[in-house]
């Protein structure tokens, strides 16, 4: 279970010095130095029966949701 929202599938799960995840903190104004650990990129809830087939990326569970589908900040791989 994830406890702080939904488990995200999200396409890439990066680390927040990576550049894809630095133009995209960039693109949503997000200060970069405030950002740590890992980052979900393009990321979508995972609703209704969890199993590994409903993501084809990585599953996560992130700490903050709050910036739509393009970014969950402060991710953690989870295991379906």
């Amino acid at each position: 279970t994830c406890s702080t929202g939904p488990v995200q599938c999200c396409d890439s799960v990066q680390k927040s010095d990576a550049p894809e995840v630095q133009n995209a903190l960039g693109l949503l104004n997000i200060p970069i130095g405030g950002v740590t650990g890992l980052v979900g990129l393009t990321c979508s809830p995972i609703l209704g029966t969890l199993s590994s087939s409903s993501c084809s990326a990585q599953t996560v569970c992130c700490e903050d949701n709050s910036y739509g589908t393009l970014v969950s900040i402060g991710c953690l791989p989870i295991t379906l």
